[in-house]
């Protein structure tokens, strides 16, 4: 629809929550020279154009600006007596105004008051305006403005923009609906390694949403360590035995591989906030591994052979557990559907965790238990329980 408007660039911004950026793709040119940089941009504007999933792709130096230069004689300027800079103040307050008193109605509200030329009937300025200007000279005379300079148009880089005190041009691009901005960004930077080679002094970096993930996940690998040594720690202190914690933690790739999977299947990348929901779908996952791996024990404690214990316990604990699941899953739902592009891709990662980790772990928890615990090699007699000779002999 906007495409039937000639002469106008309309670009679609999709409203996200989340760190401030450019363009969910950006690309940054860094360099002195402008007509370098005005290439290379135009190179990095095709490249952008051609690679499928980017739209609305903007070059801040494509089309340059047109100036128009007053070409002031200032030989001339002071034969006649037109001190320096008063023809450019005069031709400024002339044609874009100067405020001069504010006007304050009856009810309290202020009116700023502007001092120009009249607009011609197209509501903006003529080029003939130039013809009406008088400057003022030294000795109070009205001197035309056409007597002292010859007008000429001229152009020039529309903005010069500086990242980091370096000249720098942003060329930016959006995501087309249903594509992953991780995956244009990808595609993007292998064609310009491939077709851009910038001269030497130049540089070519990622910005937009690239760069945000990067500053993001730069500290969140250790926190990701801190956390599973954490809680391997208070398993340990929990269960008294390496070999417990061992069965209690291996429930982490379980849910990790149904996170992943429903992203995947959902079209979200691994984001910030992706990984922030697998950090918390851990904890989750060992509380209800604890519930099973926990109340194995105290049967065993209790004298009950350790295969009938692991049978027992997974009987009765996997209800609660899989109530808890159900109750945790029901309530992400709503956030999962509201499309956000900063909440939903946490709640689908701890929605698919905790489908894939309550399914798995009702076969992998109580194999891995038994399997680590020497295969029943390790029962424990409680004292005061008498076992039938044949089970001793066993």
């Amino acid at each position: 629809d906007f495409a039937r408007y000639p002469g106008s660039k309309v670009t679609i911004e999709t409203f996200e929550n989340g760190p401030p950026i450019e363009a969910p793709v950006a690309v940054r040119l860094s360099g002195d020279n402008l007509e370098v940089l005005k290439a290379l941009a135009a190179k990095t504007e095709a490249v952008l154009r051609e690679t499928p999933g980017a739209r609305d792709v903007f070059n801040p130096l494509r089309i340059d600006r047109t100036d128009l230069n007053l070409g002031i004689d200032e030989a001339k300027a002071a034969t006649l007596g037109v001190p320096a800079g008063a023809a450019r103040r005069v031709a400024r307050l002339a044609l874009s105004g100067e405020e001069t008193a504010r006007y304050r109605d009856d009810d309290g509200d202020d009116y700023p008051v502007k001092v120009r030329l009249p607009l011609g009937p197209l509501g903006r300025n003529d080029l003939s305006a130039l013809d009406h200007i008088y400057v003022p000279s030294g000795q109070g005379q009205a001197t035309p403005l056409s007597a002292i300079s010859s007008p000429v148009l001229q152009s020039s880089p529309a903005r010069i923009d500086r990242y980091n005190r370096v000249r720098t041009v942003t060329v930016t691009a959006y995501v087309q609906t249903g594509a992953l901005t991780s995956a244009v960004t990808k595609a993007a930077n292998a064609r310009l390694a491939r077709d851009l080679v910038a001269p030497p002094g130049y540089k070519v970096s990622l910005g937009g949403q690239a760069e945000a993930q990067s500053s993001s996940f730069a500290g969140l690998g250790a926190a990701v360590l801190i956390a599973i040594l954490g809680i391997l720690a208070v398993l340990v202190l929990e269960f008294g035995r390496f070999q417990s914690a061992l069965v209690v933690a291996g429930i982490i790739p379980l849910g990790v591989f149904g996170a992943v999977a429903a992203l995947w299947l959902t079209g979200n990348s691994l984001s910030f906030t992706a990984t922030i929901g697998i950090i918390a779908l851990m904890g989750i996952e060992i509380k209800n591994s604890i519930l099973l791996v926990d109340f194995t024990e105290q049967l065993h404690r209790q004298g009950v052979p350790l295969r009938e214990a692991i049978e027992k316990a997974g009987e009765i604990r996997f209800l609660p557990v899989l109530l808890t699941s159900v109750t945790a899953i029901g309530g992400l739902i709503p956030l999962a559907l509201e499309h956000s592009g900063l909440y939903s891709p946490l709640a689908i990662a701890i929605i698919g965790g905790l489908v894939s980790s309550t399914v798995l772990s009702r076969v992998a928890t109580p194999v891995m238990y038994w399997l680590v615990s020497g295969r029943g090699k390790r029962d424990i007699i409680a004292p005061g329980v008498t076992l039938p000779a044949s089970e001793v002999l066993a």
